[in-house]
């Protein structure tokens, strides 16, 4: 009499979940769209990094990319915010609760049109936030018109070409404060999800533009936001890898000194950079914005960890908060000045 075999038990990860319960709904996207891609790295990388979901707080505004927590995280809490004020909320979320772990993803109409304001202001705070802008140049929700990150002279469909210049949000990033920048392609699974995990280990801003072509709208020739494109005009700034802390970090003896940078995340995680270009330096905050410019100009879709500072206060360590989350102060334990105290202030405003 045969027997048969039970199946082995589902992988869990860490904590002791399963890839199934990073998971979020279907996807209600075109099917192709780099959007999805995106999220199925994020639903890896939580659930290879043992990140705990009921810690975590999706946060989005409006556009083909604002509806991508829905396929992650399912059991994330969550907020779709109003178009281009993602940062605000995501904002109140932390000063409320700082025990939880912030994932925003926007687009680069939600980011650099409607919402460039919040954008700047997110940026310059330095709040502990991983920030991935799904950036595929056009508003897909409303038949593909050009956005702010397309590129001077990308044409749309109709042939009609693009007569101004971008906004670069990596190079506004840096510039203004946040301490961890990149930008990928969706279409690179290794390079992003090395940076994904990356970003999760910093403690601060950490902000990723990542090129997506939208397959219905902007994956034509004459789009640099193209895949076709990407891929012919792609260069690498630095192989990136990644090693969590829980796992042994091992260096093979045959690479040469200098040929790799190790940068420790304040996880204790340390981040491989390897150099491609030439003395390369990621704390430089003015060599990375000119290399983005030198690459603009010739065209280049540059791709890697351009900026990295772990040196940086996070902003709610500048405001200096209680230990206890705001949600936990009562009145009872400290949420109320006493009354005694209130006459004391007043007396000394005469």
């Amino acid at each position: 009499m045969s027997t048969v075999a039970a199946p082995p038990p589902p992988k869990t990860n860490r904590i002791g979940l399963e890839l199934k319960q990073y998971r979020g709904l279907k996807t209600t996207l075109c099917a192709g769209c780099g959007h999805n891609s995106i999220s199925e790295r994020i639903v890896e990388c939580c659930f290879e990094m043992g990140v705990d979901p009921s810690r975590v707080i999706k946060v989005s505004g409006i556009g083909c990319s604002s509806k991508s927590p829905a396929y992650f995280l399912g059991t994330s809490h969550g907020f779709n915010a109003v178009h281009g004020r993602m940062p605000s909320v995501a904002t109140g979320a932390l000063l409320a609760n700082h025990d939880l772990r912030a994932l925003g993803v926007t687009g680069d109409g939600d980011t650099a049109s409607i919402g460039i304001g919040q954008f700047i202001h997110l940026m310059r705070r330095n709040l502990p936030i991983m920030y991935v802008i799904e950036d595929n140049g056009c508003y897909g929700l409303t038949k593909g018109q050009f956005s702010a990150t397309a590129d001077l002279g990308s044409k749309l469909k109709s042939g009609v070409a693009n007569d101004l210049p971008p906004i670069d949000t990596c190079a506004m990033a840096i510039e203004l404060g946040a301490t961890f920048v990149a930008r990928s392609f969706s279409g690179d699974k290794k390079q992003l999800q090395s940076i994904l995990k990356a970003a999760l280990a910093h403690d601060g801003t950490s902000m990723i533009d990542v090129i997506s072509p939208c397959v219905t709208f902007n994956d034509h020739q004459g789009s640099t936001k193209s895949y076709t494109y990407v891929q012919e005009n792609r260069h690498d700034l630095n192989a990136v890898d990644f090693v969590p802390f829980f796992e042994e970090i091992q260096i093979s003896d045959e690479i040469e000194p200098g040929e790799v940078r190790e940068v420790t995340l304040h996880d204790g995680s340390t981040l491989l950079l390897k150099k491609i270009e030439e003395d390369y330096d990621p704390s430089d905050t003015m060599a990375a914005v000119k290399t983005l410019h030198d690459h603009a100009q010739r065209g280049e879709v540059l791709t890697g960890v351009f900026y990295l500072n772990t040196q940086k206060k996070n902003f709610l360590e500048l405001l200096n908060l209680r230990e206890a989350p705001l949600w936990q102060v009562s009145e009872s334990n400290g949420g109320r000045p006493p009354e005694s105290a209130l006459r004391e202030i007043m007396e000394e405003l005469g």
